[in-house]
């Protein structure tokens, strides 16, 4: 049973923690993955449906009853549309994610060392897009970070020329 207190507006309301706008039947929808999001509408509406089938077939006089009950569907359609559309943001965002590091290297390559401001410039990136790929890049080992009056400079790992030499030398001799 529920209780009622005196809310702060002076109105009686039932008690309890405040609902947010995005739960949907207990459940923290702006939680959710897109992918949970689908299969929790598919929990509701795939039953709803059977139910409604077998009311019609078994008792075709009471197919009104399934139009009532039907209503618990529009939510959970709701949620299935959210979940689809977020099923195709994911996959857009990943290979727009992918594009833009994939240009970015090509200005690196191209350059040679790019600062994020000059990443900028040559890329359709932003300079806080282009800084944080190219600190995420250089912390995971992918680039070389130099450091040159002051300015941070990103650039592809090269082979020191005395690291090439034995690596040569190291190929003739093992083929003689």
């Amino acid at each position: 049973m529920a209780r009622f207190e005196a809310r702060d507006d002076g109105r009686l309301g039932e008690s309890g923690p405040p609902v947010r706008s995005g739960r949907f039947v207990g459940l923290e929808v702006d939680d959710m993955s897109p992918r949970a999001r689908v299969a929790t509408a598919l929990m509701v509406l795939v039953p709803v449906a059977l139910s409604g089938l077998f009311l019609v077939a078994v008792v075709p006089g009471l197919w009104w009853v399934f139009t009532t009950y039907g209503w618990i569907s529009l939510p959970a359609f709701g949620l299935l549309v959210r979940g689809i559309a977020g099923l195709r943001e994911d996959r857009t965002g990943l290979a727009s994610v992918e594009g833009k590091e994939k240009e970015l290297l090509r200005a690196l390559r191209e350059w040679g060392e790019l600062t994020p401001t000059r990443a900028a410039i040559e890329t359709s990136l932003s300079v806080a897009e282009a800084d944080r790929m190219l600190r995420d890049l250089a912390e995971g080992g992918h680039l070389e970070v130099r450091v040159r009056g002051g300015a941070l400079f990103y650039a592809l790992w090269t082979r020191p020329t005395a690291l090439e030499a034995v690596a040569i030398d190291g190929e003739e001799k093992g083929e003689k």
